[in-house]
């Protein structure tokens, strides 16, 4: 296949011309006839060549050219809250992403997935290959994760568990169940962008309050709850995004007093607890899942291609949110979950998660001074995960900063696409993880000086 695709990109084979017969690529190549024609028909699936019945097989037409904005960073794009995503999602080979929120593809744990890919082929019943799966997900996926949460100090039975697609998936149907056009919604700032695009999204009107060392300002939190009566306080407790803060006890018992006193629910986004090294308290440990609803996913430690989360709430909710995950999405892929679930059970998962844990310690270690050295400062030195919230030199704009490191293909995050006041115009977040190559620092010294 590659051969017959190689010659059509040097012109060798020009479109319409006829290819070797199998026999003689057989002969050629010293392979079995059966073998050329399984590659023939996978290149005639994939509309490369044509067969003509009698005739032989043809070079078709060749595809349309890539457009430049395919090939090149859309430097004209508006930095809002897609802006990150957008430019990481569509970076192109040899650029570098230090302002994405993933890991690198290198660090994840491959061998595992390999291992459990080829469990799923050999063991796989037949209905799980091609039937939709159960409207609250694969059950033996739901009791290991109740299993896990109990580990953590808080019950919720497998029936109070329901797999999506993802965490944005799962934040999207509590949005759907829990809100109206004009609701408000409570989040940090500055906070996870992505909470920001899906609340406008839901038409919700976004109260930003600012977040401390010790998770958000509780005097101001307060009397936001006061003047706004909002209907959801949407938040990372561990390891907060973007800036890499854990919330105390004594914070996490406030919120959910005034939580209660108000009528409000709290969403909890957990998705990077397995970055942790301590844990730090959970609301909805604390809470019991009376006011709280916890998310999570797989994404950012397993892969983010097996596309599997879910949402841990009560069960009356739990029962509506099926209904919307059905009305929505129909039902969840039993292939992914039994993939999730084979390497989450897996005995080298444990080790992976420490290796991991001491391989982002070290990345934090080097990337810090790195930065300080170009001015650089964190906002906080976090005891975990990739992300670090920081502030540029003198004031400098961040988007410009961006724009900037992009035409010489560098992703980086600026601040004010976190923040719903726009208050965050000389941040940035980093991804340590993404920051071992140095063209990263080089590229941020040079957007830096051209800012200046």
């Amino acid at each position: 296949m590659e051969m017959i695709r190689g010659q059509i990109t040097n012109r060798s084979l020009t479109p319409g011309a006829k290819l070797p017969s199998i026999r003689s690529v057989a002969a050629n190549m010293r392979v079995s006839k059966s073998t050329v024609v399984e590659a023939y028909d996978r290149l005639a699936a994939e509309g490369v060549i044509r067969s003509r019945p009698g005739s032989g097989f043809y070079s078709a037409a060749p595809l349309a050219p890539l457009s430049l904005a395919e090939l090149t960073p859309r430097l004209d794009r508006a930095i809002d809250p897609f802006w990150v995503s957008r430019q990481s999602l569509e970076a192109g080979q040899g650029m570098q992403k230090p302002g994405c929120g993933w890991l690198p593809s290198e660090w994840m744990p491959e061998d595992d997935i390999r291992r459990a890919l080829r469990h799923l082929a050999r063991t796989t019943e037949q209905p799980k290959l091609t039937d939709y799966g159960t409207p609250l997900g694969l059950a033996p996926l739901r009791q290991f994760l109740s299993r896990r949460m109990a580990e953590q100090g808080f019950h919720a039975g497998p029936e109070q568990i329901l797999l999506t697609e993802s965490g944005t998936q799962a934040i999207d149907l509590v949005c759907r169940l829990l809100l109206q056009p004009g609701d408000t919604v409570l989040v940090d700032d500055p906070c996870y962008f992505n909470f920001l695009a899906l609340l406008r999204a839901h038409q919700a009107t976004i109260v930003g309050v600012p977040h401390t060392r010790a998770g958000p300002d509780l005097e101001l939190f307060a009397q936001a709850l006061t003047e706004h009566r909002p209907r959801l306080y949407i938040t990372n407790s561990g390891l907060h995004n973007p800036t890499g803060a854990s919330m105390p006890g004594a914070t996490a018992h406030k919120i959910l007093k005034l939580a209660e006193a108000h009528g409000m629910i709290v969403v909890e986004d957990d998705i990077f607890a397995d970055f942790e090294t301590e844990p730090a308290p959970r609301l909805a440990a604390l809470d019991g899942l009376e006011h709280v609803v916890r998310i999570g996913s797989f994404s950012k430690t397993l892969s983010a291609s097996f596309r599997c989360g879910y949402i841990a709430a009560r069960p009356d909710w739990i029962d509506k949110l099926t209904d919307l995950r059905i009305a929505t999405g129909f039902a969840s892929s039993p292939l992914s979950q039994d993939l999730v679930l084979n390497v989450l059970g897996s005995s080298t998962y444990r080790k992976y998660l420490e290796t991991l844990r001491v391989r982002l310690a070290k990345a934090r270690a080097d990337t810090i001074p790195r930065l300080r050295a170009l001015g650089v400062e964190p906002w906080l030195e976090p005891n975990a995960g990739m992300l670090l919230w920081c502030r540029l030199p003198d004031h400098r704009d961040a988007a410009e900063v961006a724009r900037r490191a992009l035409q010489d293909n560098v992703v980086l995050a600026p601040g004010n696409v976190f923040s719903p006041s726009q208050t965050a115009s000389d941040y940035m977040r980093f991804n340590v993880a993404q920051c071992t190559d140095g063209r990263v620092f080089k590229v941020l010294e040079w957007a830096m000086a051209k800012v200046a």
